[in-house]
């Protein structure tokens, strides 16, 4: 039999954090975060990252373990999270995967086979002078599959994938056989309430102080450049603090990103037919959902 994981996913602001949180507390679980830049240090106001308070005594895994300085692939993250899944499972806990990043989880579980590519630092080159456009436009071209579901923001990625379909033709599609016995479960939020929830989580988070993070994380030796790849809400402070556009343009381009983003990602799950689909109030129904899966 295989071991048994429960994963939650969702948009942004949709409420995973809260409801992993809630199922590791009743099952006796730990959460491993999956967001591609929760792993960074420091990065904590601008990734939305789970305070000591709001884990409430549960253990969380994959945060902070690496410097913004540094790039933490896929394959960091796959080597470094099926070590904690090894880990909770002998000690008997139910690992609680949760988190946004969709390629980061299925490659997690296996569901996505990451391809044995090396860095081509002359092609990377090549590409770090070409602008986001047209960084799409070569994907578009070498890989129409995987340039729809990409983050057509993030460079990093958008070279990676175009350094794999160079060699291969295209990327990996997603395999069929999970290294587990995963319950899917995904957040249902309407779009009227997810745009709200949005809004006012980037109205929050600037008044906790994202911006003087970013101001600090840049006096500590991390670059604008670098700044520019860990994300929309370090993309657009990095472009204020250099006065490249307003406050106001900030708030809108920042805000419109966001929602563009997180229907990017219901786009990425709605492929999976094994999710079940919950709405955020309906929390006793979930948790009768993996009282059944674990059999308790």
């Amino acid at each position: 039999m295989k071991p048994k994981v429960v994963v939650i996913v969702g948009p942004t602001a949709s409420g995973k954090t809260a409801l992993s949180i809630e199922l590791a507390r009743r099952f006796d679980g730990e959460v491993i975060s999956a967001d591609s830049r929760q792993v960074y240090r420091g990065l904590d106001i601008g990734t939305g990252k789970v305070t000591r308070r709001e884990m409430r005594g549960v253990p969380h895994h994959l945060l902070d373990v690496v410097s913004p300085k540094k790039v933490f692939t896929a394959d960091d993250f796959v080597k470094k999270g099926r070590r904690a899944i090894n880990d909770l499972l002998s000690r008997q806990k139910l690992p609680v995967v949760a988190g946004g990043t969709g390629f980061y989880i299925d490659a997690l579980l296996g569901t996505i086979s990451l391809p044995n590519v090396p860095p081509n630092k002359q092609l990377r080159n090549e590409l770090a002078s070409l602008s986001l456009e047209e960084l799409n436009e070569r994907l578009e071209k070498l890989d129409p599959e995987r340039a729809a579901d990409i983050d057509q923001k993030n460079p990093v990625r958008l070279i990676r994938a175009i350094e794999i379909a160079t060699v291969l033709g295209k990327n990996p599609p997603p395999q069929t056989e999970s290294l587990y016995d995963v319950l899917w479960i995904g957040i249902d939020v309407s779009k009227e309430v997810l745009h709200e929830k949005i809004e006012n989580r980037l109205r929050a988070r600037m008044k906790r102080g994202m911006l003087s993070e970013a101001k600090r994380l840049h006096a500590e030796g991390l670059s604008w450049n670098r700044m520019e790849e860990l994300g929309l809400e370090y993309r657009y402070m990095a472009r204020l603090l250099q006065k490249q556009i307003t406050r106001k343009e900030f708030y809108t381009e920042l805000t419109s990103e966001i929602k563009q983003y997180a229907k990017r990602q219901m786009t990425y799950w709605k492929r999976n037919k094994e999710i079940r689909w919950v709405k955020p109030v309906d929390a006793e129904e979930v948790f009768e959902v993996v009282r059944e899966f674990l059999g308790r």
